[in-house]
């Protein structure tokens, strides 16, 4: 007893210094002026455990150990203050009081981490632990019954008035744990029953998110080198942690494990304390080699990025082979910014190829070094799916595609053939909305109406595309202009719904397979040995730490690169403008162009977006426009960003000269058809 008085003393002197008092006076008088009368009244306490600890260390050990108890003390500790300080009238019992406790951490040792691929058997303490978890599934918010009054049938019985007999929800009971039948007083024996009246459940929220180990993102990304399984658990979110989850985010989780008990089945879930986002740290770094090229090529803005682009993926194709197709996946890569991207315009990609197994592979090594890339599996769903809740709530749970799983990240789709009509009308859709659409059935799930949720698709996708599926024609203009072959059964509209369409050229033209054939031949001899000396100069771990440097990158945009991407905008509208569609170049595409240039600027490690950077987002959408639309005024070469190969130092001074000219015909073609360009673009 004494014992536990010293514990209170210890959590009101807590309160006292922290202002949760302040706070319970401040609840306190919400509820007065409610003027609504309940049987139970909910306070939230936050608890910092290292700060209490400092107090009394034996209330600190109660808090991480045994929650309960400790929210036990803090409730006597609210009532004596309610009662004192005469906040609420209308509470007469200890039992009226709820608390809970919210933690702001834990402490950073393996024992208070719930690691999600070992979840542990048997019956673990009931102590607050945290985990690290992607929310893949979450159900609809339902009520629950927070409290519940019962009272003694014995009209003689004490118990039969009053707030003597409450039942309130604990960590892991079952609503029937709160309100069954079959309760008897405990000092007549009488069963007690009830009062219906006074059971609180309005305002009072749950839902169920299921959550998976940020592990599991590795298998997802279909590039893992040992087979593996992942569990995921059931989270238990109410009241005002309702909502703080979103579907395909990272969240630190602190929570109390607990069983479940569902006759005749017996279910570990978690039931949450408090949901903090969470970005895991991905190690940036600039290699020595990368360092030594950077200073190397600095005498020009274009030569970084195109050696480095050179180089790239030289395990699945020979260097100097789709060098287009590998400069727009880094730069995709770059644009992965997190989460929260709202500001930002999407990089998404899409490759004609008649070699579909060449271009899968690299796209599939490409997504292993994204900061979260998810490779969409023709069994699965690319989109959100809705289905009955499996936890006995009847709601509707939504199961996140992969699309939304890829969230910040890159949603590979593959082979567009592979999507029958129907998925690539959504996909179609969600491109063009960056938004995917789940409709909910009110009478299947037990609502009153119908309700269509809108959810934000935020991550980039990449897909591919055999051109030479139906058809011939594409094959036989590999020499011809940009924009007068045949992308085969590609529907128009679902080119355009992407950013970036890219016509995957070989190099050399004439002799095509030779370099991939030898390249294969090489691996199957030696698997063990690096192919090329770029394979020993630039490895896997290199790039992974370089785009994770870029990405970090705050890149500023300079006017020149801004009056020239605005030039090009106004002066292509103009020239594509179309007699009935108008303008066959969309306004989305600025945001596309300014995307790119900070893109470039960000792979070569400058804060500064420069004019060069946006010729390269010139060239690169001109010729997605040109593949869809056919060419315009502005006539570019099929490779205009990579004219030659890059061999040695003269290559790269030819392919400088290359893009001065292709610069200067870019600024001819503002000057002559973009209205107002003479202002800041002089004819020298």
């Amino acid at each position: 007893a004494q014992e536990t008085l010293e514990l209170k003393e210890a959590a009101l002197s807590y309160m006292d210094r922290t202002g949760g008092l302040q706070r319970l006076i401040e609840d306190c008088r919400q509820y007065t002026d409610s003027q609504q009368s309940e049987s139970v009244y909910r306070f939230c306490v936050r608890v910092n455990p290292t700060d209490v600890t400092e107090i009394d260390a034996r209330l600190g050990n109660c808090i991480l150990h045994d929650p309960l108890k400790a929210a036990g003390l803090f409730q006597s500790v609210c009532f004596i203050s309610i009662k004192t300080l005469s906040l609420i009238e209308k509470i007469c019992s200890e039992n009226q009081v709820i608390v809970v406790l919210k933690l702001t951490h834990v402490p950073p040792f393996p024992d208070y981490l719930l690691d999600l691929s070992h979840v542990p058997r048997g019956d673990s303490p009931m102590r607050p632990l945290m985990l690290e978890g992607l929310a893949m599934a979450m159900t609809l918010v339902t009520k629950y019954t927070q409290g519940a009054r019962f009272l003694c049938t014995e009209d003689s019985c004490p118990n039969s008035q009053g707030f003597q007999k409450i039942r309130v929800h604990v960590p892991g009971a079952t609503e029937w744990a709160t309100v069954r039948n079959d309760f008897t007083c405990s000092l007549c024996g009488s069963p007690l029953k009830e009062d219906v009246k006074s059971r609180v459940l309005g305002g009072q929220d749950k839902q169920l998110v299921e959550v998976i180990h940020a592990k599991a993102l590795r298998v997802l990304s279909a590039h893992t080198l040992s087979s593996s399984r992942h569990q995921s658990l059931t989270v238990f979110l109410r009241d005002e942690l309702c909502n703080s989850i979103k579907i395909g985010r990272l969240y630190r989780i602190i929570g109390i494990p607990a069983h479940v008990h569902q006759w005749p089945n017996v279910t570990f879930s978690v039931e949450a304390n408090s949901v903090q986002p969470w970005v895991p740290e991905c190690p940036s770094f600039i290699s020595d080699n990368f360092q030594a090229l950077l200073s190397a090529t600095a005498c020009s803005p274009w030569r970084f990025p195109a050696i480095v682009a050179n180089a790239f993926g030289s395990q699945i194709v020979p260097p100097g082979l789709y060098n287009t197709l590998k400069l727009c996946l880094l730069l995709s890569l770059v644009q992965t910014a997190g989460e929260d991207r709202e500001t930002l315009s999407y990089l998404d990609v899409l490759a004609l190829t008649t070699d579909t197994l060449v271009i899968d592979r690299l796209m599939t090594y490409s997504l292993a070094l994204a900061s979260r890339g998810v490779r969409h599996r023709t069994s699965g769903e690319l989109f959100p799916s809705v289905s009955r809740d499996e936890h006995g709530t009847g709601a509707a749970s939504i199961h996140a595609g992969a699309a939304l799983l890829a969230t910040g990240g890159i949603c590979f789709i593959g082979d567009l053939a592979s999507c029958r009509k129907d998925k690539a009308e959504l996909l179609q859709s969600a491109l063009e909305t960056r938004a995917v659409t789940v409709f909910i059935p009110g009478k299947k799930y037990g609502e009153d109406a119908d309700q269509q949720l809108s959810l934000p698709l935020q991550c980039n996708i990449w897909a591919l595309a055999d051109t030479g599926a139906s058809t011939k024609k594409f094959l036989k203009y590999e020499n011809a202009a940009l924009g007068s072959m045949d992308t085969g059964f590609l529907p128009s509209q679902m080119s355009d719904a992407f950013g970036l369409v890219i016509h995957c050229r070989e190099l050399p033209i004439e002799r095509p397979a030779l370099p991939l054939a030898v390249h294969i031949l090489r691996q199957a001899v030696k698997p063990e040995e690096p192919l090329y000396p770029a394979s020993e100069q630039f490895t896997t771990d290199d790039y992974k730490g370089l785009i994770a440097a870029a990405r970090g990158v705050q890149a500023e945009l300079s006017p020149e690169a801004e009056r020239l991407i605005h030039g090009y905008f106004l002066a292509s509208r103009r020239v594509r403008t179309g007699t009935a569609q108008g303008p066959k170049v969309p306004v989305a595409s600025v945001k596309l162009l300014f995307s790119f240039a900070e893109a470039h600027a960000k792979l070569s490690l400058r804060s500064r977006v420069l004019e060069e950077d946006a010729v390269i987002a010139v060239l690169l959408c001109e010729n997605s426009i040109t593949l869809k639309h056919g060419a315009s005024a502005l006539v570019l070469p099929p490779e205009a960003v990579f004219s030659c190969g890059l061999h040695d130092q003269a290559s790269l001074e030819r392919r400088d000269l290359a893009l001065r000219q292709l610069h200067q015909q870019i600024l001819q073609f503002v000057l002559t058809y973009a209205p107002g360009a003479s202002s800041y673009i002089s004819e020298e």
